[in-house]
């Protein structure tokens, strides 16, 4: 596939996902699960909860017993003795008695009813109560929640803690989660530096290794930082071999045809996506010769970090076992007018704010320069713009893809 042939974004992440099969399970504990994708659902080991007990604290009695019980007519009761949380009355109530009780406590044998404590008055060894509660009140009935065998978490689904206090709830200790990715990041040019090193004119400091990082990071991969290669190919060799066992590569600039770019003549194998009709991020490429994946991404930073969001997330998220879903976006009404878009799609960056509908209203920034992070960092969304669209008006609905809310996670 030569270069230059723009394709559209969504066939280019269908060939993307196409190499991108889900990596094998592995077991782990439920304490470590935490934002794992699951590959087989969880399902109850127990019944919860495992027995009939307290909403709250009080008296279990017969509901028998109380059935004609008023304000100015209360009942007496017998008490027998008591209920805590994992120390259960063994008795059995009879006609006439009462157990005290706590929240979580078993309900005793014989008793149908718990009446709160704030209604009954202790009088030694007797309780006066008066009010009928009906058979089952503040009892919560085994299998409340779910019983053994039930399906709780789906296969696919990201633990949340939510999620991990159900498994646990549910005494799956051990679940099936999908390998994390392996994902190797090498950023290119002759002209980057890392953080704190100083300077030389024509230098500038390197942020993309450092970004795309730490997006593998947040959407459950294992990232490396290769480093920055030079811009020859012996060096661009040397330092993508470091990223031989990852089961993806990434690279941010050198992805163009210019004389100092070589990533495509010597990490392009069998390329697969050589060029994207999108604008932040067209000089994408994606191929999966030599039994491993690579991702080449442009080299100005908020280009590969608008590719990375459109690329490398579902590429994770796939690997992780993940259904694909829909787009990710979210309507919003247009805050200030777009010109027409050209033959790329167009990822607008832009603010997000709640309107007098309390719908979401996006404002793009005025300037959209693809080397102007602090844009991209102050920006809540990407208005997502099909090609050769027409002008927009201020007020028109458009489609955004969120940046904050943990959503994407950059």
């Amino acid at each position: 596939m030569g270069g230059g042939v723009m394709i559209p974004v969504a066939e280019a992440l269908a060939r993307i996902l196409s190499a991108c099969a889900p990596l094998p399970a592995e077991t782990v504990f439920v304490t470590e699960a935490l934002g794992r994708v699951l590959a087989e659902p969880v399902a109850a080991r127990l019944t919860q909860p495992p027995f009939a007990n307290a909403a709250m604290d009080g008296w279990a009695v017969r509901a028998a017993d109380l059935a004609g019980a008023l304000a100015d007519a209360p009942v007496m009761l017998t008490r027998i003795g008591e209920s805590a949380a994992g120390h259960p009355f063994a008795g059995q109530v009879g006609p006439g008695q009462a157990v005290r009780i706590f929240t979580g406590a078993a309900i005793p044998d014989g008793a149908d009813a718990v009446v709160m404590q704030e209604d009954v008055t202790a009088e030694g060894g007797r309780v006066r109560i008066p009010v009928a509660p009906r058979p089952g009140r503040f009892i919560r009935p085994a299998g409340l929640d779910f019983t053994a065998g039930d399906v709780l978490i789906p296969a696919g689904r990201r633990l949340t803690a939510r999620d991990v206090a159900l498994a646990a709830g549910a005494n799956a200790a051990w679940v099936r989660v999908h390998r994390r990715p392996r994902v190797a990041v090498l950023a290119t040019g002759d002209e980057i530096r890392l953080p704190g090193e100083p300077l030389e004119p024509g230098q500038i400091v390197s942020s993309n290794a450092i970004a795309l990082c730490a997006l593998v990071t947040v959407e459950g991969g294992v990232a490396h930082n290769l480093g920055v290669a030079a811009d020859t190919p012996g060096a661009l060799a040397e330092l993508a071999a470091g990223g031989a066992g990852a089961d993806l590569l990434v690279t941010a600039g050198g992805a163009a045809q210019g004389d100092h770019d070589h990533v495509r003549a010597v990490l392009g194998r069998d390329l697969t996506v050589d060029s994207v009709a999108m604008r932040p991020g067209k000089g994408v490429l994606f191929g999966a010769g030599g039994g491993q994946r690579f991702l080449g991404l442009p080299g100005n930073p908020v280009s590969a970090a608008v590719a990375a969001v459109v690329f490398l997330r579902p590429i994770l998220r796939a690997l992780q076992g993940m259904a694909p879903g829909d787009d990710g976006t979210v309507p919003a009404t247009l805050g200030a007018s777009l010109p027409p878009c050209g033959e790329r799609a167009d990822f607008v960056r832009a603010t997000l704010t709640r309107g007098d509908d309390a719908g979401w209203v996006a404002t793009p920034f005025s300037r959209q320069d693809s080397a102007m992070m602090s844009r991209l960092a102050r920006a809540d969304g990407l208005i997502v713009r099909e090609p050769f669209v027409p002008a927009a008006a201020a007020g028109e609905r458009v489609a955004v893809l969120p940046l904050t809310g943990g959503a994407v996670g950059l």
